[in-house]
């Protein structure tokens, strides 16, 4: 076995003070004194008595898939890495380095930290990691944690990528799109750039094992034993509180008024429940009288970045924590102090495009880094491919989460677990396991990575669960309008160069455009904005700051705003008390500087043509306007009565102006502009359209493909459209000599 062939330190028990010349085979250097405090805490992980099961099956499973199956808090995620790179050190590395996907990347930062830790190596060199915005990596790191998107578009490149001896798959059961479509993929075998040797490890919690097995064809599975400790008995209240964060709160206070042993931990919806959580909790427990150190309220959430180590740091202090999080803590980040669990029972699934560009990804394309913030959430959300929109959905978490939340709470004595809920809410209304997030999500993107991996038709490929048809077929049409595809439904010239940037399809062919139309830099400002830092973080709290926000605004709307935002941010000196001041967030205007940066890079690296800055010029303003149209045609939408009542083109819903743009702030009582171009389009009590442009119809007419016009539903605005279109052939036609176009030739791109 792979194990007995390595003679590590963990083999013997050795006791630390006769070992001093025990080396680490990794680094070759002698175990710490930490390295065999933390082996005693290894062994008395659940895992741990799957040990050699585990290796064995990883050496002799017969299709190279060993599929692993145990409770959240098992040690799953931080011992199978390290067995597994046992398991290719004694085979020399040969087939490449491991490679272990999470599906958070905060998960994939903690885990290599205490990794590392537990192997007794450095950080950044035989352990790496690739999260947002940092690639801690280097040619020695033979362990890798990264974010499960990063590897599945290292996969999805036509370059290749650098090959890996064991591929571990965490957290299956939390259906994430890369996972899901991974898996797809490894079993298709259509994977031709990886290794021939490799082996496969799927991670998941016991609720989806039998799915996986289905799927796998019923590989060798790894049962990992339930840990020490009884499990607290739900306590459920009567009915669902009015206000969840107040509920929470006095939930919490009444355990640290009792003075309950153990650590707290609290499941709300969202990342702005969490917040106010945290202030309210942080007034509330400093004039408790208790014994000891006041209690430690963290905040847990991909917004919050890598501050959330903080709930690992100084656990021997004696202060107790009140972690407050979401769904983010179903699986991922176990901390062995809690006792105490407080239960929502709820998640909020809807689209922030602002927070989800809290942190840009750093993913090889040819050896480059680049930010992909589109493809994943600090919020999740849910995608209506009829209406091509994302909804704010507040819904009961499934059993498997609820249970996962449960057993946060295991212990000898058993802790505490609050339901803020009845227990029939949970049994009438809650699914068995989470949605797959792939049926929940726009697909243009997908497709996009699908069709560069020379699969013909999506529908295909195999999937855990299959995304409806609707859906792969709006993305389809989608990537027809936007010319990603040719006439036989394979990518085009244009369709390659557009999978190549880390942006929603639409925002790439914007920018592709700016090519032809000479505002290059421009777009790129706004590319890199819209992707981490689209607006304000909150309604202006003063006179002073509202008529700080006023000075950024532009006349020609949110687009050309959001690029002088950017401008003033760089001429201050990228300066947080700057930001501050006006309401914007700090981090991720830091984090728009940097994905520009990548951006340049890339567009210099395929040698598409760059333009001098000129914003601000009268051509400029109208060439920036013809490069958002010719990506944003389809996010259109006209004032039909004169009051901001706007009639989306492409379906008959009708949206009002977000409050937060810049048409609503102005004091002049202006009417609203007729046609618009809008960045999202979300669902809610109010339905809103954020980050809004106006438009000319004409400009509309001259860019967007014929057949979409003329596919629209029926509808005055497309009425107007198809006259105004009729009008303008026959002027061309009528001219002796062709005219200088107003608008300019369409992109030629398209």
């Amino acid at each position: 076995m792979a194990s007995q062939r390595l003679g590590l330190a963990e083999e013997s028990d050795p006791n630390p003070r006769e070992s001093e010349l025990a080396v680490n085979p990794f680094d070759g250097l002698p175990f710490s004194s930490r390295y065999y405090e933390l082996l005693e805490q290894r062994r008395a992980l659940p895992i741990w008595a799957a040990r050699f099961i585990f290796l064995e099956q990883l050496e002799s499973s017969p299709s190279g898939v060993v599929l692993v199956s145990g409770e959240p808090g098992s040690g799953k995620s931080t011992q199978i890495p390290q067995w597994c790179a046992e398991f290719a050190l004694a085979r020399g590395f040969q087939e490449g380095q491991v490679t272990v996907t999470q599906p958070h990347p905060l998960a994939a930062l903690s885990l290599a930290m205490r990794v590392a830790d537990e192997m007794d190596i450095t950080l950044g060199h035989e352990v790496g990691y690739s999260i947002p915005q940092e690639d801690c990596t280097g040619p020695d790191t033979l362990l890798r944690f990264c974010w499960d998107r990063l590897l599945l578009q290292e996969v999805a490149s036509t370059r290749g990528t650098g090959a890996w001896g064991v591929l571990v798959l965490d957290e299956a059961q939390e259906r994430s799109v890369a996972s899901d479509l991974l898996q797809g993929l490894l079993r298709n075998a259509r994977l031709g750039n990886l290794p021939g040797d490799s082996r496969v490890v799927v991670v998941t919690d016991p609720a989806l094992e039998p799915k996986l097995q289905a799927f796998w064809g019923h590989p060798p599975t790894v049962h990992v034993p339930r840990g020490p400790g009884v499990c607290p008995t739900p306590v459920y209240r009567d009915t669902v509180p009015t206000d969840r964060v107040e509920a929470a709160c006095q939930a919490v206070l009444e355990l640290c008024t009792k003075e309950a042993p153990g650590d707290v931990l609290v499941y709300l919806p969202s990342e702005e429940e969490i917040l106010l959580c945290c202030e309210s909790l942080s007034r509330e427990v400093e004039p408790l009288a208790l014994r000891g150190p006041p209690p430690r309220v963290l905040p847990l959430h991909p917004g919050h970045g890598p501050a959330v180590q903080a709930a690992y740091e100084d656990m021997d202090l004696g202060a107790r924590r009140i972690v407050v999080t979401h769904w983010l803590a179903d699986f991922s980040f176990s901390l062995p102090s809690i006792r105490h669990v407080i239960d929502s029972g709820l998640e909020l699934r809807s689209v922030s495009e602002r927070d989800e560009g809290m942190w840009g990804l750093k993913i090889e394309v040819a050896r480059s880094d680049l930010s992909w913030p589109w493809l994943w959430g600090a919020r999740r959300q849910v995608y209506n491919p009829q209406i091509r929109a994302e909804s704010q959905v507040l819904r009961p978490i499934s059993k498997c989460q609820a249970e996962a939340r449960r057993l946060r709470a295991r212990g000898i004595p058993p802790g505490s677990c609050l339901c803020l809920y009845p227990k029939s809410f949970l049994e009438l209304e809650a699914p068995p396991l989470p949605a797959p997030r792939i049926c929940e999500e726009n697909l243009s993107p997908l497709v996009l990575l699908l069709k560069r991996r020379q699969i013909a038709e999506p529908g295909e490929c195999h999937f855990l669960d299959r995304p409806a048809p609707e859906a792969l077929m709006q993305a389809l049409e989608d990537l027809d309008y936007l010319a990603a595809l040719d006439d036989d439904g394979n990518l085009s010239d244009l369709g390659v160069i557009l999978s190549e940037f880390p942006l929603p399809p639409e925002l790439a062919k914007a920018l592709l455009a700016s090519c032809e139309f000479d505002c290059v830099d421009e777009m790129l400002t706004l590319a890199a904005m819209l992707t981490a830092a689209p607006g304000f973080t909150h309604p202006p709290l003063s006179a002073e700051e509202s008529a700080l926000r006023r000075a950024l605004e532009h006349m020609d709307g949110d687009h050309s705003s959001l690029i002088q935002v950017y401008e003033a941010f760089i001429q201050s000196g990228a300066d947080e008390a700057w930001c501050q001041a006006r309401g914007l967030n700090w981090a991720a205007l830091c984090h728009a500087q940097k994905l520009r940066g990548e951006l340049l890079e890339l567009m210099q690296r395929i040698e598409l043509p760059l333009s001098q800055p000129a914003f601000g010029s009268e051509q400029n303003r109208r060439d920036l306007q013809k490069a958002l149209v010719s990506g944003y045609f389809l996010k259109v939408a006209r004032d039909t009565d004169g009051t901001g009542n706007y009639l989306l083109l492409t379906h008959k819903h009708v949206a009002q102006l977000s409050p937060y743009c810049c048409y609503r702030s102005r004091r002049s009582p202006a009417r609203p502009p007729p046609w618009v171009l809008y960045h999202n389009f979300s669902i809610s009590k109010d339905n809103c359209l954020s980050i809004v442009s106006e438009i000319q119809p004409q400009m509309l007419v001259e860019l967007a493909p014929p057949y979409f016009l003329s596919n629209l539903p029926p509808s005055e605005s497309r009425d107007l459209l198809n006259q105004l279109r009729e009008e303008m052939a026959d002027s061309s036609t009528e001219s002796e000599s062709p005219p200088t176009q107003e608008f300019g030739d369409a992109c030629v791109l398209q």
